[in-house]
């Protein structure tokens, strides 16, 4: 971890600490996505980067799909919702209400246009938050295999609700997965845009079919 300067590494920390919330009954987890957003911006200010330096580059994104190779990991996450809710449908049924607890207390269902853009802006704030900001910098001191897995095991317990074990081991599961998967995505773009938009897309086909369908 010396390769990681002191005050990333403090938030870090901070952010590992409050992804484990959730498990003590605080649900306070989702605070770890806000202190990973600022000290993104702090520490591109301190380190004095460009934003393509930094890992969130509006303006590569056009040059990141032409890359057909990238396409396969965008898609992924979309197919492994789809694959998740197909097999609830069939072995859990509880899962669907469940999803639905645990995001109803920061999207509105009843609200289209308000739902795709806190959609949008929950997928930008977990991308910047937990790939440009803390797997980035986790990976100047690890290989990208333990940061992909620790990244994500403190993404998934981030996303932890109560309800039945089963339900609960079920549906982090499918959390910690995509999450390697929109870590991927960001270690071969280097770029949180394109992991925002397979992780936006695939947040509102789930909420699509498991909402309106």
């Amino acid at each position: 971890m010396q390769n990681i300067k002191r005050i990333p590494l403090i938030a870090m920390i901070i952010m590992g600490i409050v992804s484990f919330s959730n498990l003590f009954g605080l649900n306070i987890a989702g605070i770890s996505v806000f202190i990973g957003t600022i000290f993104f911006f702090i520490n591109k200010v301190l380190e004095k980067q460009s934003f393509r330096d930094s890992g969130l580059d509006i303006k590569a994104i056009r040059t990141n799909f032409k890359d057909k190779k990238i396409w396969f990991w965008v898609v992924l996450p979309l197919i492994m919702d789809a694959a998740c809710i197909a097999i609830s449908k069939l072995f859990l049924p509880e899962y669907t209400e469940h999803v639905l607890a645990r995001t109803e207390i920061i999207v509105s269902f009843d609200k289209v246009i308000l739902l795709v853009f806190q959609l949008a802006i929950l997928a930008l704030g977990e991308e910047i938050g937990w790939r440009a900001f803390f797997q980035n910098q986790l990976s100047k001191a690890l290989p990208i295999i333990p940061v992909l897995l620790i990244s994500s095991v403190l993404f998934a317990f981030g996303h932890l609700a109560e309800g039945n074990v089963i339900i609960v081991i079920y549906d982090i599961f499918f959390v910690f997965i995509n999450s390697i998967l929109y870590g991927i995505i960001f270690h071969k773009s280097n770029n949180a845009w394109i992991s925002t938009i397979s992780h936006f897309t695939a947040n509102l086909f789930s909420v699509i079919v498991l909402v309106f369908l």
